[in-house]
């Protein structure tokens, strides 16, 4: 019989293939195949070298995708022929250095092996708050450098016990080189400050706590939670007091997702996402007929924002508990969560009855993630924890581009690094204008530097000349010797929109349309902009329509304060006869509240800058119905209880008008809006009814402005900006514009909001080295 021909193959894997158990795989597929060589890792990812027959080597490439673990993500297989003897048998070699290319797979949820074996009276893990092996458990939260291997994380400073050193050096074991891998005799140690009675163990005594309406500080993966009953209203309402948090919604953490199902309606995205390796919260809509919960957790919301347990902490310590919890950020209000035992002790005192702590370092902060479902399709509103840093394979045409450093925004601020058709968004990080968040920013960036050897050819920044990441990206360029590139902060909003949806430079280059809401941004002109349609693509873009500015009266006082924004918008669309026609509106203005000041700013022009925002205009509307008119606990929260009032009524409500006028931009009024609103109020049409009306009338001035500057049948239209995170205003938006035609792109991996502009300007600063942006 005839021996077949050994051919030898160079098979370059790239992609999120370490830290996923690929080497054990690829080392099963070959010895199953018959196959010769070896598997490595190193720094642009998996390297293989096989000898075989050509059917046998044929089926290992393709299985090599169709069989992979369920946290690998192959984005390339490179294969050349390889001379030379074939070895005897087949190996897993060790890590190798070079080139940074290959990603870091994000923190994942507690898989089912691992979580059976918490609850196993056989298994030497059971009740061990630190399980996992190759298919969950964290990884950027504790990492410090490429290769990922266990010198290179929080881990080094547990040597593996026999047993565990044993599993690791296992290619048939699911901990093959795990790197967190741990047991009781080796790893990472809990405990409860104070110090429960001897003996008691600290989850009993934990759980004991939370049931008599304590409150816990617990250490998670990426930093620490504040936990209460969250059936509890006293706890509830205790939290809020000593956090100062006011209104914001509170995180709630389910054993199951059947426990979620008591509270709020589930669909199979839902599940899916709740049970994914992500975990995020999900922002779940509440049901009418569901177990009751107290009203504090999530005030004038009509949503509850749920996730699983995603550690084998949470797994032990909510199986000691009979409901949800309470599972908010470790901080005090608007301070990132701390992530060390000493700043536990240190900002938490006061907030906490007890911390539940562990000596496993979190070596990088990592929010929650959180997701919107019930969309459609699902909305991400804060990638962090479970999203971040998986790279981002761009569409066709950005391959061949500079390696580009997109420094992000103020708010929500995550940056960006782009090089070979990948983009690495960062996890969110906050608001820079706190020094903590700062100067967490300032170190993720050296993180992500030095993680993926990344030194930028260009830096793009905001045009706003006062952005903390503007400043920043200056001082960084003029270090790196990198081009500096400005962008204009609502063409990066369209940009990442259109990359985020897989557009490519081509399809994209032109005769697309931005349809872009949000707060308030720097326009091309120098003005505030909020509510722009851009006509353009990725190489440019023009502003072709809209909303008409109004006053911010006080600047950024009136981001905080909607009756300000009420006040401006009445006097914009009624002239100095506006107390006249505001009727019953003029109640909910807080009492002695500067109006005649007020006035006088916007006669004058002192410091009431013209702005096109969507945002403001929510604000203002809410205002009228009553609704936070004095001040704004937190950012959109009178928005977003103007969108919960609206839910129910939107299937009856007719559009309110408005006016389109102007050719070259056209001009959204909304001074019909504001006659047929008040006229409303004064007929005594209920709260719900007028917001439904104002959210379909918004929708339907836009969607007639988009068709009125020119996008026919089969125009592109991108929706961006944090309006668009409002599912009503996104859902109608999206079906009017299918209506006529358009095809409307939303996002789907990285925010809407301000958390993925980075993306955006990442696009358009790399271009800006190949023609003018």
């Amino acid at each position: 019989m005839a021996i077949p021909d050994v051919l030898g193959r160079r098979i370059r894997v790239r992609g999120l293939v370490q830290g996923v158990g690929f080497r054990p795989h690829v080392w099963h597929l070959a010895r199953a195949l018959n196959l010769a060589g070896s598997v490595a890792n190193d720094g642009e990812g998996v390297t293989i070298h096989a000898w075989g027959d050509a059917a046998a080597l044929d089926s290992f490439q393709g299985r090599l995708r169709g069989e992979a673990p369920p946290l690998a993500r192959i984005d390339a297989v490179e294969v050349v022929a390889h001379d030379g003897p074939a070895p005897d048998g087949f190996t897993i070699a060790a890590s190798a250095g070079g080139t940074v290319r290959t990603g870091i797979v994000p923190d994942a949820a507690t898989c089912p092996a691992c979580r059976a074996e918490l609850f196993d009276p056989a298994d030497r893990r059971r009740g061990y708050a630190f399980g996992n092996c190759t298919h969950c458990g964290p990884r950027l939260s504790i990492v410090s450098a490429i290769p990922y291997d266990r010198a290179n994380t929080a881990m080094a400073a547990f040597p593996m016990c026999p047993a565990c050193a044993a599993e690791y050096a296992d290619p048939a074991n699911r901990r093959f080189h795990a790197q967190p891998t741990a047991c009781p005799a080796c790893g990472p140690r809990l405990w409860l400050e104070p110090a429960p009675d001897a003996g008691r163990d600290p989850l009993d005594a934990a759980a004991a706590l939370l049931r008599g309406a304590g409150i816990v500080a617990l250490k998670g993966i990426g930093g620490f939670h504040l936990a209460c009953d969250a059936t509890n209203p006293d706890a509830v309402r205790e939290l809020r007091r000593r956090k100062a948090r006011d209104a914001k919604p509170f995180a709630l953490m389910a054993r199951t997702v059947a426990e979620v199902g008591r509270y709020c309606r589930l669909d199979e995205d839902a599940r899916a996402l709740l049970e994914s390796p992500a975990a995020p919260i999900v922002l779940l809509p509440c049901r009418p007929d569901g177990a009751p919960l107290p009203d504090g957790l999530a005030p004038d919301q009509d949503h509850l924002g749920f996730m699983l347990p995603y550690t084998p902490l949470h797994h032990l310590l909510m199986a000691r508990l009979d409901g949800p919890l309470v599972m908010t950020s470790g901080n005090r209000s608007d301070e990132p969560q701390v992530i060390t035992n000493e700043q536990a002790r240190d900002r938490l005192a006061g907030l906490a009855d007890a911390w539940l702590m562990h000596d496993r370092a979190i070596l990088n902060r990592l929010d929650d993630s959180v997701v919107a479902a019930g969309c459609g399709a699902p909305v991400i509103l804060r990638r962090a924890r479970g999203y971040a840093p998986a790279p981002l394979p761009l569409p066709p045409g950005f391959g061949g581009l500079p390696s580009t450093l997109a420094m992000g925004g103020e708010l929500k601020a995550t940056f960006c690094l782009m090089r070979n058709g990948q983009a690495i968004l960062s996890q969110h990080i906050g608001d820079l204008e706190d020094a903590a968040a700062l100067d967490d920013y300032r170190a993720m960036l050296r993180l992500y530097r030095d993680l993926f050897d990344f030194t930028p050819a260009v830096v793009a920044v905001d045009t706003h000349p006062d952005y903390l990441s503007t400043t920043l990206g200056a001082a960084l360029a003029r270090e790196c010797g990198a081009r500096l590139v400005r962008v204009g902060h609502h063409h990066a909003h369209m940009a990442a929109c259109l990359a985020d949806a897989g557009i490519g430079l081509e399809e994209g280059g032109a005769g697309v349309f931005g349809l872009i809401l949000d707060g308030l941004g720097l326009g091309i002109d120098g003005t505030l902009w909020g509510g722009e349609i851009l006509r353009g693509g990725y190489r440019g873009v023009a502003r072709a329509a809209h909303i008409a500015p109004v006053a911010l009266p006080g600047g950024a006082a009136a981001m905080r304060e909607p009756w300000r924004n009420l006040v401006a918008q009445l006097r914009h669309a009624f002239g100095d006869g506006w107390r006249d026609r505001a009727g019953a509106v003029l109640a909910h203005l807080p009492a002695g509240a500067p109006v005649a000041v007020l006035e006088r700013m916007l006669e004058t022009g002192t410091n009431a800058p013209p702005c096109s925002s969507a945002g403001r205009l929510f604000d203002a509307v809410a205002a009228a119905l009553g609704v936070h008119p004095a001040r704004i606990g937190h950012e959109a929260q009178a928005a977003l209880a103007l969108e919960a009032l609206a839910r129910d009524h939107v299937a009856a409500a007719e559009p309110y008008p408005a006016a389109l006028g102007g050719d070259d931009p056209l001009v959204i009024d909304w001074a019909p809006m504001w006659q047929a609103l008040l006229a409303d109020l004064a007929a005594g049409r209920a709260s719900g009814w007028i917001a439904a009306r104002f959210h379909l009338g918004f929708t339907q001035a836009l969607a007639d402005a988009v068709a009125r500057v020119g996008a026919g049948p089969g125009a592109l239209v991108a929706l961006s900006g944090g309006v668009l995170q409002n599912r009503i205003v996104l859902a109608d938006l999206q079906s009017r514009l299918r209506a006529v035609g358009c095809q409307p792109v939303a996002h789907g991996r990285v925010p809407a909001n301000d958390g993925g502009l980075a993306l955006g300007q990442a696009v358009l600063g790399a271009l800006a080295t190949l023609s003018p942006v």
